[in-house]
């Protein structure tokens, strides 16, 4: 069993973070450090967990556990890692957008490998620390990269996706409210959003105009992207079922999709259309598990040579 040390555990990746590792077959909880809940049980936060585990958030830090994952702010994990040193050993997994761009990549002696198994999966086998793509990046680059991959994106991408409240983390904005959300939808950083820069490093820079929302549910992300395509939609049925036709997680839907069909689970789904010379892909993902704590735990499957899918065989309500 593999020891693991989660770095931030209040928050909602931290949440599903924790319950990942507690039903993963080879892993082994052994902290969870807080700097403002060290001594407090973990299911004061995270109702689900009472009677599941007894311990304790920890201002206290083992250096020498296996598996580290950082789900602290963006901008928290540099620092972090300035102040504690962990073994040479030790594989770091960071959820925050630290590490994500190419210039930010070496940092010490870690070389964060960009951790989309389906754009890189050679590479996150070989690695001793990943930088884990954010949720809107995360849907959007499964929706483009066989068509990056062939070279066929020859215009601007217009982009339309929306996301559960989820998606902004515990905090006190109005618009994390019941009462905001409800019956609502907005958008918001139209066009400047912060995934861009890793969206354009992989989909080497096309024109993307992107448009994020604020959805009125909890977790999710539901993307739409179109861009024109001239050759035939049987050609790019073909080319995406050929890409994905290895990886566990993506599959390529013959029906209209909806996001039920992906919340609980580490799964996108992806549904082309063709109208007239643009091609529409829609892509779907729960944005705390293929978003995020699902694709750390998919990672470190890689890095350690099991299975790809240990731990994360979850299943959607679909209903």
């Amino acid at each position: 069993m593999k020891k693991v040390g989660i770095i931030g555990g209040s928050g909602y990746t931290g949440g599903e973070l924790i319950r990942l590792v507690f039903n993963h077959p080879a892993l082994v909880l052994d902290f969870v450090y807080s700097t403002s809940r060290p001594g407090t049980p973990l299911y004061d936060t995270h109702l689900d967990l009472l009677g599941r585990s007894q311990i304790n958030f920890t201002d206290k830090i083992n250096l020498e556990v296996d598996i580290v994952f950082l789900c602290i702010g963006h901008g928290k994990s540099i620092k972090f890692l300035e102040k504690n040193q962990f073994s040479r050993e030790t594989i770091i997994i960071d959820l925050s957008n630290d590490f994500r761009l190419e210039k930010d990549a070496q940092f010490q002696d870690y070389n964060f490998v960009y951790g989309l198994p389906e754009y890189q999966k050679n590479k996150i086998e070989g690695a001793r620390a990943i930088a884990n793509p954010g949720c809107f990046a995360t849907a959007i680059q499964l929706a483009l990269l066989p068509l990056v991959e062939e070279g066929l994106i020859k215009e601007a991408v217009h982009i339309n996706a929306t996301t559960g409240s989820t998606g902004a983390g515990v905090g006190s904005s109005p618009t994390l409210h019941f009462s905001w959300r409800n019956n609502n939808i907005s958008w918001y950083k139209p066009f400047t959003h912060q995934h861009l820069g890793e969206i354009g490093e992989t989909l080497e820079h096309p024109k993307i105009y992107f448009l994020p929302q604020r959805g009125n549910f909890t977790r999710g992300i539901f993307s739409s992207c179109y861009t024109r395509f001239e050759k035939s939609f049987e050609y790019a049925e073909n080319l995406y079922k050929n890409y994905y036709n290895t990886h566990l997680f993506t599959n390529v839907s013959d029906n209209e999709i909806s996001l039920k069909q992906v919340v609980n689970t580490n799964n996108c789904v992806v549904h082309l259309h063709k109208y007239e010379d643009q091609l529409l892909i829609t892509s779907a993902i729960d944005n705390l598990l293929k978003g995020a704590s699902g694709q750390a735990i998919q990672n470190l499957n890689l890095i350690m040579g099991w299975e790809e899918d240990l731990g994360l065989q979850l299943k959607a309500s679909v209903y």
